[in-house]
């Protein structure tokens, strides 16, 4: 039924750039705001960043200053522009409704950085 698709991760060396996109239904895209979350091994998922219909953004204090998140309502995608990345930024990056919904998770994209 619901299809978030991730793409765009890779492996990257520190202080390199990343962009990822998600594609979202536009029912999803509609009512709710988007994020992009992260998981690292041995850690707990967390939300790095959050997009709302009208483009207002709430950011991780890890990351402050570094991505950028923003939407393009007509293709139903959100984007994570990711700069000046850091090996503490190696997870696995999701995208997903904020407040998040179990049965919205997807496969993830692998964003690796090597130091």
């Amino acid at each position: 039924q619901v299809q978030l698709v991730e793409s765009g991760g890779g492996l990257v060396q520190a202080g390199g750039s990343l962009r990822l996109s998600c594609a979202a239904s536009r029912r999803i895209f509609s009512i709710n705001v988007m994020g992009w979350y992260r998981q690292a091994p041995g850690k707990q998922r967390e939300l790095v960043a959050a997009i709302n219909s009208g483009g207002s953004t709430n950011y991780a204090d890890s990351v402050k200053g570094r991505f950028t998140i923003s939407r393009d309502n007509a293709k139903n995608t959100v984007y994570l522009q990711m700069n000046s990345l850091k090996p503490e930024d190696t997870a696995v990056y999701y995208c997903n409704v904020w407040p998040w919904r179990d049965d919205y998770w997807g496969q993830g994209t692998q964003v690796t950085v090597s130091s």
